[in-house]
């Protein structure tokens, strides 16, 4: 197996953190393993009792913990999840034209979520079913940059590894020490974001999408892209678009209409709050409020929520209010409309 640079070459005892990025095999490997502790929440005589920075830690704790974005199961995670498992099963002795999955559909829809559960679910199977074994790459996470031209994607692939790129390498001196890696080290699922970044119409777009063709005829595994809306930018359009379309199984994600859903998510939400003074049910209560203010987007709730968390630990009043919900701003499209 051809000998990696940089984060696969790091010594156990290298005292540098490790990269948090997921487009690095460090940064993805720290999510996968990251299990973060919920923090318990002491009684109001208990935190009275905390010594200055004993309370400074404690507070800093629960800032920590809110955040962090909480992942619930929504339907297009479960969706999503049991779509791309059964494609890498049906992929697994496939010598040619594998299937591929595509998540597409509006900002802050959670296609991003749903596709790094997908990736972290195969790689927790993956070291399941080999113990032990560090020299697998189970899974590889990429990001489609703006303006893409073909080498900046193969590129990118040689970054998440850890392999070097001189100026003087052409593409194809890239592609090749990609595919090596990859092979060698058994990858069973690309996960490929922002694939709105391409536009069939350009000449660049056209080549990049050629090589992602290109790398998931070499390597082995099941590819998963991720974009806005890009049945609607014609990435299914022409000869390459369909090609594309008749490999590749499309999940559409949607703001989530008014549901049970919708409310289970809130609850969700709720009880995962550490404050003092906050009142169980009260932010349940508010649920339609909050489908109508994030029109139903998952991001847009989650950093609504999220942010009234942080302003009840910072002001002390340890609550979510209406009022505390209302002084959040949130991204142009949920605010205007």
């Amino acid at each position: 197996m051809t000998q990696p640079h940089g984060p696969l070459a790091q010594s156990a005892d290298d005292p540098q953190e490790p990269d948090r990025h997921l487009t690095t095999l460090a940064g993805w490997r720290a999510f996968v393993d990251d299990q973060p502790v919920i923090p318990g929440l002491l009684s109001d005589g208990e935190r009275d009792k905390l010594a200055p920075a004993a309370r400074a830690r404690y507070d800093e704790d629960r800032l920590d913990h809110h955040t962090r974005l909480l992942v619930v199961a929504t339907s297009t995670v479960q969706h999503t999840v049991t779509c791309g498992r059964r494609l890498v099963l049906l992929n697994r002795h496939a010598v040619s034209a594998r299937r591929g999955l595509m998540i597409s559909g509006p900002a802050g829809t959670g296609k991003t979520t749903a596709i790094t559960q997908l990736g972290r679910a195969h790689e927790l199977l993956d070291r399941a079913r080999h113990p032990g074994v560090s020299d697998r790459i189970p899974v590889v996470y990429i990001t489609v940059p703006p303006a893409a031209t073909a080498r900046m994607v193969a590129v990118e692939f040689a970054r998440f590894l850890g392999l070097p790129s001189r100026r003087r390498w052409n593409i194809t001196d890239i592609l090749e020490s990609v595919c090596g890696v990859l092979t060698d080290a058994r990858v069973g699922l690309v996960l490929v974001d922002e694939l709105h970044n391409i536009s069939l119409m350009t000449r660049s777009g056209a080549e990049v999408a050629d090589t992602l063709k290109y790398f998931s005829e070499r390597i082995p595994a099941t590819f998963v892209y991720a974009g806005i809306n890009v049945e609607r930018e014609g990435l299914f359009d022409g000869t390459r678009g369909q090609q594309i379309a008749g490999r590749f199984t499309l999940v559409p994600t949607a703001p989530l209409p008014y549901n049970t859903e919708w409310q289970g998510l809130v609850a969700t939400l709720e009880n995962s709050l550490r404050l003092h003074n906050h009142k169980p049910g009260s932010l349940t209560s508010l649920d339609r409020y909050l489908h109508d203010r994030t029109s139903g987007m998952i991001g847009s709730l989650s950093h609504l929520i999220r942010g009234a968390a942080l302003d009840a630990i910072l002001t002390g009043s340890e609550k979510i209010t209406k009022q505390g919900l209302d002084a959040i701003p949130l991204d142009h499209s949920s605010d205007s409309d």
